[in-house]
């Protein structure tokens, strides 16, 4: 075997949850080979950096071709694995999920203070 198609290859090394999540995303444009955007029927050989960006961007190097999903330990000796590690939780970025008051939608208390405001105006 010299090659096998991309999409099948990264399901198979348990980039993506399914197959047709991996075609999806190959479409997409979200599977590369050696940076060039990559279609589902692309064939991929050992030696080629391959990046996925899922939830975030995978970079592989393929050392072992597969056509059938493995457990995963064997998948991970079928590549590479050079993805930047992600930053300690400390130095991340918190998500912001409090707004501050007065922004936004008014609450019903203070749709009331509006409404007196307007009256007193009349």
């Amino acid at each position: 075997m010299d090659a096998v198609r991309v999409d099948v290859w990264v399901w198979s090394v348990r980039l993506y949850k399914s197959r047709s999540q991996a075609t999806n995303g190959a479409k997409a444009g979200h599977v590369r080979i050696n940076g060039v955007r990559a279609k589902p029927s692309q064939p991929v050989k050992v030696g080629d950096e391959v990046r996925v960006f899922t939830d975030r961007e995978h970079v592989v190097v393929v050392r072992q071709l597969l056509a059938k999903r493995v457990g995963a330990p064997v998948a991970q000796t079928a590549y590479d694995d050079l993805t930047p590690a992600l930053p300690p939780k400390e130095e991340r970025a918190a998500p912001v999920f409090a707004r501050e008051r007065g922004a936004g939608r008014p609450t019903k208390r203070d749709r009331r203070v509006l409404d007196r405001l307007r009256e007193l105006g009349r």
